[in-house]
């Protein structure tokens, strides 16, 4: 034989004058098999005094001396619970029924048909475990979202520390050894007893060369330490580095000669422009490339646009591909985010960043001087 299942009893918090009705409530429901433990209050204070209880349901008439049904139900949307509420009375109209239904009641009915008490109870607190159950539901998601975002920081924060260590490596280590050879060599082409030892020199010299300057590429790409003049001179110099190196024409517009931005801001849009102009390279075809920064008290706003042959959703959404998620992480570490369009007449990527408002104060403009020079390297070899 089946064992039945231990039926569950009902908390109920039933405010009602009459104890007549309130003990014909309970036999109802006895009557539809329902285990109820139920306190019966008739005063506001009495109510108010209550609502913080384990209550599964409420159950309210709606005349009552000196206080109404609706009442009773803004009392307990006030009280921030979320608990079933239900409205019986003698007698109700149907202006008042939907009033109560858009404040949020979960069911009325008449006293003259209780038959139908129990179904609504049942079928009021499953909606309201399950709008719980979604709620809880919702605020884990945001947690873990919350968390995520969190670890992004975390991690492009470790990233960038980590590119800094290794660019100081680079220029302690490899820069140092790499001119003090360059040194060497020079003093023995300069001493060499013949022709072909100084060609083989000059030679090593060409390579100690071309090594210092991929050299002093990787670490500036590591560490961009043209930020150090500010934000518009480092997109300057970008913008020139990279129409030499690939030949696409690149020009900056920007509102201003300099900005004094907060913290992070400045590497998140450098970095993101050094992304999106790569992409452009790899993949646009594109012949010119613009970049438009755009800075107010409260917002900053930098815009890469090409003129190539643009890119589809689903070339966006391949597996593997992670350049554009990566930049809009990289984003919401300032609290910013990344919009994309794309047409076959080109791409624009916009970075937008909230900044605080209070008004920019420029800096002191860079030093002049000629702007092929990479501010990542160890002077003059």
């Amino acid at each position: 034989m089946t064992e039945r299942a231990p039926v569950r009893q009902l908390r109920v918090l039933h405010l009602e004058d009459s104890d007549l009705d309130h003990e014909l409530m309970l036999a109802q429901l006895r009557r539809a098999g329902l285990a109820v433990q139920a306190r019966r209050v008739e005063s506001r204070a009495e109510y108010e005094g209550e609502l913080g209880g384990d209550w599964d349901l409420v159950l309210s008439d709606y005349n009552l001396p000196g206080f109404s049904g609706l009442q009773a139900l803004e009392l307990l949307r006030a009280s921030g619970r979320d608990l079933p509420f239900i409205l019986v009375s003698g007698e109700i109209g149907e202006d008042t029924a939907v009033e109560a239904m858009r404040n949020g009641a979960s069911d009325y009915l008449l006293k003259s048909n209780l038959v139908r008490l129990a179904p609504a109870m049942e079928h009021a607190i499953a909606a309201a475990d399950t709008r719980r159950a979604r709620h809880s539901a919702a605020a884990e998601l945001q947690a873990s979202r919350q968390r995520l975002a969190e670890l992004a920081r975390h991690l492009q924060t470790s990233v960038e520390q980590e590119r800094s260590a290794i660019a100081r490596e680079i220029h302690d280590d490899v820069g140092g050894s790499l001119t003090a050879l360059k040194f060497e060599l020079a003093w023995i082409a300069r001493h060499a007893g013949s022709d072909a030892v100084r060609v083989r020199a000059q030679s090593a010299l060409d390579t100690v060369s071309h090594a210092i300057e991929a050299s002093q590429r990787i670490m500036h790409n590591l560490r961009p330490a043209i930020l150090e003049q500010g934000l518009v001179a480092a997109l300057q110099w970008m913008a020139s580095r990279y129409e030499r190196r690939t030949g696409i024409e690149c020009r900056l517009q920007t509102s201003h000669d300099a900005l004094q931005l907060p913290a992070g801001v400045p590497l998140v849009a450098y970095r993101t422009a050094q992304e999106a102009l790569t992409n452009v390279s790899k993949h646009a075809q594109a012949r010119r490339v613009r970049l438009d920064l755009l800075c107010t008290p409260a917002m900053l706003s930098l815009e890469v646009g090409d003129d190539g042959r643009g890119f589809g959703a689903r070339e966006r959404a391949k597996a593997g591909s992670f350049g554009l998620r990566g930049l809009a992480e990289r984003a919401a570490t300032v609290g910013g985010w990344i919009d994309v369009s794309s047409t076959p007449q080109g791409t624009t990527l916009l970075l937008t960043v909230p900044l605080a408002p209070e008004p920019q104060h420029p800096q002191a403009p860079p030093v002049a001087g000629d702007e092929r020079h990479d501010p990542s390297g160890w002077g003059s070899l």
